[in-house]
């Protein structure tokens, strides 16, 4: 076993040195920490607490006054309920900005964060992105404060050794060390970037918005999923590559309350094996472009239905989720060549990385009042609009951008993203056009919603 230990030192060493790797000729050498490092970043590691007020419901089956003495409730009112929630976060400014994941604080409304020296600050939410799953926090009432390093995480390679750092389980800081596993994850969560880093090193529950870091001390990804069963920690996690970070703290410090991004302005889809075999490609890997959008991104490229996108600046893409994540993380107003192979001729053609158009006034609408679809925030479609939410950016038409958690609206089902396609027989093509509708008074209503490309009918009564 001592044999053994002793060789386990001695890999971890090689992987340590910069350059010529070699065996350690030393005591000293053999016994290399990452405690240097550890020290050196630990410190803008922080902890999260979320909060929010849940609201009592009144529950009509507590009228009963026998069930109010007994529970001591008035009127059938359920006591107010606090939700919590927690994980970890990474100081990435010495005023006090904090990256975190977005569903440690998702409906939560008061924040605290706790430094690593046990000092807790209040924390305000700068901004929330669903769609990369990251939250940027500020820091109130403090400042000159330990940041982490940005990497690269485009400069990773498999096997590179990394470390884990956060909250799990709530107990305190902690370290954890292992390799770079695998790269370019996709199908991991529910965000709509994906292109995650996958590490053996171990990452639990609160360890999400931690940090992922490389030995230079730089951060490289934040922790946000692991693969489990148990709800513990079986050597696979993922961390949302830190590039993709930078882009979101860059909307964050400009004020904005969005992430704004590249457009595309195409819908790609994945090379199956059928399809490399149709198009006569050696092997199933790349995007595929179904449709181009008119005046958009990809249509000015040049690019056509059934071109394959074989890479986008010299970095090969996988899948259409690859070409996505990385044209996401290129900035406004660069350039970006694409290696496509059309019918089996190679092509570069270079492709502007330009924000998503706001083709008409979004005329944003709140429905209320006494009818099915009150507590849905309507607005016209767009490009931009669609493109905050995930969706088509080639539809038209008005989209719901909220939903009031209880409402009628939202006990009838509606959801975010839904396209009001007509109601009643008449078509719905902008939000004053659904307030016209709510005067009409009539004891139901014929919906007529799209949802993930799917056309869905509803009876609703008035």
């Amino acid at each position: 076993m001592r044999r053994f230990a002793g060789l386990c030192v001695a890999l971890a060493f090689l992987a340590l040195a910069p350059a010529h790797a070699q065996v350690p000729k030393s005591v000293a050498e053999a016994k290399a920490s990452f405690a240097p490092i550890v020290k050196r970043v630990t410190p803008a590691v922080v902890n999260v607490y979320a909060a929010r007020v849940q609201k009592g419901v009144r529950n009509p089956l507590l009228d009963d006054p026998f069930f109010q003495h007994f529970f001591g409730l008035e009127g059938g009112q359920a006591p107010d309920r606090i939700q919590r929630s927690q994980g970890s976060g990474v100081i990435i400014d010495s005023d006090g900005l904090v990256v975190t994941n977005q569903h440690v604080i998702e409906g939560m409304t008061e924040v605290k964060v706790a430094l690593g020296d046990k000092r807790e600050f209040d924390a305000d939410i700068v901004l929330r992105d669903p769609r990369s799953d990251l939250a940027i926090l500020r820091l109130k009432g403090i400042k000159g404060l330990p940041a982490i390093e940005l990497g690269n995480s485009d400069a990773i390679d498999v096997g590179d050794l990394v470390l884990a750092i956060g909250n799990p389980f709530g107990v305190g800081q902690t370290v954890t060390s292992g390799i770079v596993s695998a790269l370019s994850r996709t199908q991991i969560s529910g965000s709509d970037y994906q292109l995650f880093i996958q590490t053996d090193a171990a990452i639990n529950p609160g360890n999400s918005g931690g940090a992922l870091v490389d030995v230079n001390g730089r951060l490289i990804g934040i922790n946000t999923a692991i693969y489990s069963k148990s709800g513990g920690s079986n050597g696979i996690g993922f961390a949302i590559p830190v590039n993709m970070v930078k882009v979101v703290v860059a909307s964050a410090r400009d004020g904005s309350k969005t992430v704004r991004r590249p457009w595309f302005g195409a819908r790609l889809q994945a090379v199956t094996s059928d399809i490399a075999e149709s198009l006569g490609l050696d092997r199933p890997a790349g995007a595929l472009v179904v449709s181009v959008i008119e005046n958009g991104p990809a249509a000015s490229a040049g690019l056509k239905p059934g071109d394959v996108i074989l890479a986008l600046d010299d970095q090969t893409v996988d899948d259409a989720d690859g070409l996505g994540f990385r044209f996401a993380t290129k900035p406004l107003g660069s350039k970006v060549e694409l290696r496509v192979n059309r019918k089996g001729k190679i092509l570069t053609l270079p492709i502007s990385a330009t924000a998503a158009p706001e083709t008409r006034p979004r005329d944003t609408q709140t429905l209320s009042g006494n009818w099915p679809l009150s507590g849905i925030t309507l607005a016209n479609a767009s490009p931009a609009l669609s493109e905050e939410l995930g969706l088509d950016t080639a539809i038209d038409g008005v989209v719901v951008t909220s939903v009031k958690p209880n409402s009628p609206a939202d006990q009838l089902g509606l959801k975010k993203g839904d396209i009001l396609v007509s109601i009643d027989g008449s078509a719905v093509k902008s939000a004053k056009d659904v307030l016209s509708l709510q005067r009409t008074r009539q004891y139901y209503w014929t919906l007529i919603i799209k949802r993930d490309g799917e056309t869905l009918t509803s009876k609703i009564g008035g």
